[in-house]
């Protein structure tokens, strides 16, 4: 981190409440009316900002950080803000942050109390601190891909004629929780019916399965802060004739693009690899989407998965690989899965059947 400052010429770091935050300090903050603002400096001096119901949570902190604490009072928090400003000698200067995360409301309260800081927005800085993933959280991301899959696995059999969009997705909450999900989902489930399913980021509706019905399921569980993200498709009964050919599609595509990843590689050749597929099967004008994106603390991070990023692969690098095709009115299908970068190409942390599964009506 203090390397990426200097390189950068950042005198220091402000942070509110986010996955950046979480990732340095080892503490969750979840953002909320009352700011929550951490400094750092380049020369790795660090203190908070915060309410005083949150001062105990620096006890678990990984490293140390001074706190500056304020009541319920609003006019008394920029003081706080400008206390720990001071503690870490940036009163002035560049200030690098996180901007997919930095609110107004937090950036007026460092406005007030350290008026002659210039904060700036650093997104990539944190991207390349985070996106390569150590063995420590390697293992939980492939812990949070165990619990989603045996989380679908217990639902499954719930998946049947009559019964609703919603009420699927609420048995499957329930059993993520049951097989160990941290209750910070990554996402809502999307579970998706039929014509619900032509739509990537549906929500679970009213709508109950029919026989015939393609039933889409993008899901994801959380472990100590990171996250898995999947996508599985069903069909109550027997499916059609085209149905099953885009899942077959879908699913070469899929391991098109899992066999294009190594490290060396263009993010945007392994798009390409699955484009490519369904290109080649006349569906192209139907995959909507880039192939997938990082994942880790948040859903969506670094790298991005799209046809135009030249950002190399590197071993330790996770994300998705979830090429789809929709039609609309009619039915979609998705087929994604969690993969990481090792020296000898990409290794699929999931390992649930990716082939269209026909359920008993």
């Amino acid at each position: 981190m203090l390397d990426l400052l200097d390189e950068n010429r950042f005198q220091g770091v402000v942070l509110n409440a986010g996955p950046s935050l979480e990732y340095l300090f080892g503490v969750p903050f979840h953002l909320m009316e009352r700011p929550v603002l951490a400094f750092i400096s380049a020369s790795g001096a660090a203190a908070m900002a915060l309410p005083e119901l949150e001062a105990s949570r620096l006890v678990h902190a990984r490293t140390e950080v001074t706190p500056f604490t304020y009541g319920e009072e609003p006019a008394t928090w920029a003081a706080a803000v400008a206390e720990a400003a001071e503690a870490t000698g940036l009163t002035s200067g560049r200030l690098a942050t996180d901007s997919r995360w930095m609110r107004l409301l937090e950036l007026d309260f460092v406005r007030a109390g350290v008026p002659d800081v210039a904060v700036q927005a650093a997104h990539s800085l944190f991207d390349k601190l985070r996106v390569i993933k150590d063995e420590e959280e390697l293992s939980h991301m492939r812990t949070a891909v165990q619990i989603a899959e045996r989380g679908l696995l217990a639902t499954i059999p719930s998946i049947r004629v009559g019964i609703t969009e919603k009420e699927i997705a609420a048995i499957l909450v329930e059993n993520l929780l049951r097989e160990g999900s941290d209750t910070a989902f990554p996402f809502s489930p999307i579970v998706a019916a039929g014509p619900n399913a032509a739509d990537p980021h549906a929500v679970p509706t009213e709508r109950r399965v029919v026989e015939g019905d393609v039933v889409l399921v993008d899901w994801g569980a959380s472990h100590d802060g990171y996250y898995s993200d999947l996508t599985r498709v069903f069909c109550v009964g027997e499916p059609s004739a085209e149905l099953q050919r885009a899942a077959d599609v879908v699913l070469e595509a899929n391991l098109a693009a899992t066999a294009a990843g190594r490290p060396g590689v263009p993010a945007g050749d392994v798009d390409q690899a699955a484009r490519g597929v369904i290109e080649g099967a006349g569906l192209g004008d139907f995959f909507i989407h880039r192939t997938g994106h990082g994942l880790g603390r948040e859903v969506h991070e670094a790298p991005y998965i799209r046809a135009d990023n030249d950002d190399v692969l590197q071993v330790g690098m996770t994300f998705t690989i979830e090429p789809g095709v929709y039609f609309d009115e009619r039915f979609g299908v998705r087929i994604e899965d969690d993969v990481v970068v090792t020296s000898e190409g990409v290794e699929a942390l999931s390992s649930m059947d990716r082939r269209l599964l026909a359920l008993e009506a």
